[in-house]
């Protein structure tokens, strides 16, 4: 029975996800804390590592102007961190899948954004408010990484890693990044606030979804506003 209880207990927060109908999908938050752990982590989207159950998530199902909630398109982020790495976990409901079928070799995928992606921009150095870095991944796991500058954007050659996983059945991927910490800042401080926003695109046309954390309110579809970003704090 103790084991019956403990695996239910693991298997709940995928479980609700699948089944939740609410359209209150949004924590409401502007902050989201990344969890401090003790040993760097192994990637598996499928069967996640137990520190992720210590990280809180964020969610929104909201499009990019905060509007039309749809709990069939929610999104979970959890974002955890070593002196090394930062760690980003999305789980995603889906209603329809397009995804590219080509890449690079090494799984990176050019204008990844024309198909269904998890995004998320960070920004470690907010007194540069039009600095900062965009990670992509999708449901098959491809993926790319950018330096964003105010003359335009170029490739950023993290060395991220990742590890994708998809549920056809019940409509659900889900995905994980690990993000060299010395490709987001060369001096690593937790005691400093970082400001983020994570979003997702699904859809093989227009409309398709822009789905938003924390909405940037533009009248076309934009998530290139760092004035709206929410706070990326660093637990202890």
């Amino acid at each position: 029975m103790r084991k019956w209880m403990i695996a239910v207990m693991c298997f709940l927060p995928q479980l609700l996800m699948r089944q939740g109908k609410s359209q209150a999908c949004s924590t409401g938050a502007d902050t989201v804390t990344a969890e401090g752990i003790s040993r760097e982590i192994s990637l598996d989207a499928r069967h996640p590592a137990r520190e992720w159950q210590a990280a809180e998530a964020v969610s929104f199902c909201q499009d990019w102007q905060g509007k039309n909630p749809d709990a069939e398109r929610e999104t979970q982020v959890r974002v955890l961190w070593t002196p090394k790495t930062l760690y980003l976990r999305f789980e995603c409901r889906y209603r329809e899948l397009t995804i590219f079928d080509d890449s690079d070799a090494n799984g990176r995928r050019d204008q990844l954004w024309d198909r269904d992606v998890a995004e998320a921009f960070l920004q470690p150095d907010p007194s540069r408010p039009r600095y900062y870095r965009e990670f992509e991944v999708s449901p098959n796991g491809m993926w790319i990484d950018l330096d964003i500058f105010p003359e335009g954007r170029r490739d950023l050659g993290s060395g991220l890693e990742r590890a994708a996983w998809l549920d056809r059945e019940h409509h659900v991927w889900a995905a994980e990044l690990a993000i060299p910490m010395r490709a987001l800042t060369a001096d690593f401080d937790p005691a400093a606030e970082w400001r983020a926003n994570f979003f997702r695109v699904e859809g093989s046309r227009e409309p398709r979804l822009y789905s938003a954390w924390r909405a940037t309110n533009t009248p076309q579809p934009n998530f290139h506003v760092p004035a709206a970003f929410g706070r990326l704090r660093f637990g202890r």
